[in-house]
């Protein structure tokens, strides 16, 4: 009996489980496939970012002022920021709290490196990442921008777009992008890193997704 109960646990617990990555994997097909499923941007995440060749900079000042600079101005600039249009979506929500939490406790002595190693995170890496989020019984979609490396030398950027099962905290997808900077200031010149991957997922990523899924 104790034998026919255990194997019956152990059946339910697997039926439970591919349960879970069947809703995941049909939550992202009707993510793709409707722009009424609402997406949840959580902004741009600076933990494991590498700022490469920055002279005359403040560490503490890039990590207390810049960075929730950058997260806020996105938000503060829908039109130019066009997650909407980006993502095909109806409805765009913005919670970047989580996110400035954690960057708020970055180690900034390790944020400014010399040198080229702009290339240092993987999948895995984001896997991590995304896990150490608690978004607090959240549910549906989240987007969140992984930020991997700034590179003064060559005015460029690396990131991770990173889309979330937020009940699970299961990441759905993600995929490395790189994106030119431009303009005047710290917060403006890199937050144009955003706009530009932003612009080529509008022009064809979002297609090559949906295609994908």
């Amino acid at each position: 009996m104790k034998r026919i109960l255990k194997s019956s646990l152990l059946l339910l617990f697997i039926v439970l489980v591919a349960g879970v990555q069947q809703v995941s994997a049909q939550s992202l097909k009707e993510f793709f496939n409707s722009s009424e499923v609402p997406l949840t941007y959580l902004g741009v995440d600076f933990t494991r970012a590498k700022i490469l060749n920055e002279v005359a900079v403040n560490n503490m000042d890039i990590r207390d002022r810049q960075f929730p600079a950058i997260n806020q101005v996105i938000i503060n600039e829908p039109k130019k920021y066009d997650f909407q249009k980006a993502f095909s979506k109806t409805t765009v929500n913005n919670d970047i709290a989580l996110v400035n939490a954690k960057n708020a406790k970055i180690d900034a002595e390790k944020l400014v490196e010399s040198g080229s190693d702009a290339v240092h995170l993987k999948k895995a890496d984001i896997d991590v990442i995304v896990k150490s989020y608690d978004f607090g019984g959240k549910k549906g979609i989240g987007l969140m921008f992984i930020m991997e490396s700034m590179n003064k030398a060559s005015a460029e950027a690396s990131m991770y777009v990173t889309l979330i099962d937020l009940s699970s905290r299961k990441v759905l997808l993600t995929e490395r992008m790189t994106a030119k900077a431009a303009g005047f200031g710290f917060r403006n010149y890199w937050a144009k890193t955003i706009y530009e991957v932003l612009a080529d997922i509008k022009k064809s990523k979002y297609k090559e997704w949906k295609a994908a899924n």
